[in-house]
């Protein structure tokens, strides 16, 4: 018998994104798209101006016609309200950018849809606390010698109080 335990082997883990790879590749095929990094890195592809209003929906391909070549598709774009006329001016860079990322002219056109982004909202910032409730608060510490320390405390003490 040995006194050691057996070495353990490799680790086998897999990441996430590999393991739920056909989950999400049947989701995107559903909305047309061949590959879900036109969704996944769409501000990168649009670019951060265009990604900022409108957001791949779907991708709508023509029925293929036995013995012609595949006709581009229809990228279809959920844009915000007052940005969709821009959008649509931009319409020539979208689907230069796209057909760049693709490698080939999958796409043909553009159709648009006015509707609110999906796009998480952003945390709100809450505001600073007011300057006298920090000075009340301050008061009420005692004696703290380091007045940067002081400062933060009173700030941190009077959102408390505020919340």
């Amino acid at each position: 018998m040995s006194k050691f335990p057996p070495r353990p082997g490799p680790i086998s883990a897999k990441p996430l994104g590999i393991l739920l790879n056909d989950v999400f590749a049947e989701a995107y095929a559903k909305q047309g798209f061949a590959a879900r990094e036109l969704v996944t890195r769409w501000a990168q592809i649009a670019g951060p101006e265009i990604a900022a209003h409108a957001e791949p929906l779907k991708m709508q391909w023509p029925r293929p016609v036995e013995g012609q070549p595949q006709e581009p598709a229809t990228l279809v774009l959920r844009v915000e309200g007052p940005m969709a006329l821009e959008i649509q001016h931009s319409a020539d860079v979208i689907l230069e950018r796209v057909n760049r990322f693709f490698g080939w002219s999958a796409v043909g056109k553009l159709a648009f849809r006015q509707a609110p982004l999906s796009r998480p909202r952003r945390p709100v910032r809450p505001a600073p606390p007011d300057p006298k409730d920090v000075a009340k608060v301050a008061e009420s510490l005692g004696d703290i010698e380091d007045e940067e320390l002081k400062t933060a405390l009173a700030r941190l003490g009077a959102a408390i109080k505020r919340n």
